[in-house]
């Protein structure tokens, strides 16, 4: 019980720790300290249910339906494209974003794009649903479950500990170019997964 448990944490572990559009994205929310807490449950939360999908069975179902993934794939380029780009231009104004200072987005407009770099990226439905779906049915009926309760485990330590940690350091970024430096990184992070995607397509 125990070793399938750690097998399933360390495994969804390894997925989930990568540079990515939705790591990115938790990391500029936490140094922001905008909804740090409302970005890590939305995300946390979505690949919960994602996972315990794919264990039940529900990647199995995909595997019969590729359209599905192609769908998702060309929504989630020109999202990530747009989200991009979007970044690279905000790096072009000299302002700071420090928690105290900055303009603060809305609630809603930060739930709007977690859950859209979250469910319109293809690499999570691969990696929860389908991956580790298919990693806990090799441990059986029983195990499987245990799996998906160390993969979710891990899925909520990481997103809780990107997200606050980031906040914590947030003062680091109190400096225009800091920020600049960081949205150039994303914006070229999140075009970069968007060219693989549309070459993987």
């Amino acid at each position: 019980m125990l070793s399938t448990t750690a097998a399933g944490l360390l495994t969804g572990l390894a997925l989930i720790i990568a540079i990515g559009a939705q790591n990115a994205h938790v990391l500029r929310q936490g140094l922001a300290r905008e909804h740090v807490g409302l970005v890590v449950a939305i995300c946390a939360v979505s690949d919960l249910v994602l996972i315990l999908a794919g264990v039940a069975g529900i990647g199995a179902v995909v595997e019969q339906a590729p359209w599905a993934i192609t769908v998702v794939t060309w929504v989630g380029v020109a999202f990530l494209t747009w989200y991009g780009v979007s970044a690279l231009l905000r790096a072009r104004r000299n302002e700071s974003l420090h928690a105290a200072t900055g303009a603060r987005s809305s609630r809603s407009g930060v739930a709007v794009r977690t859950l859209a770099l979250t469910l319109l990226n293809p690499h999570v439905y691969l990696d929860t649903v389908l991956l580790l779906g298919s990693i806990a049915a090799s441990h059986g009926s029983p195990g499987r479950w245990w799996f998906a309760l160390g993969a979710c485990v891990g899925s909520v330590v990481w997103f809780t500990g990107l997200g606050y940690a980031a906040r914590a350091a947030s003062r680091l970024f109190a400096r225009s170019r800091a920020w600049q430096v960081l949205d150039v990184v994303i914006g070229l992070t999140m075009l970069a997964i968007a060219g693989s995607l549309a070459l993987g397509a």
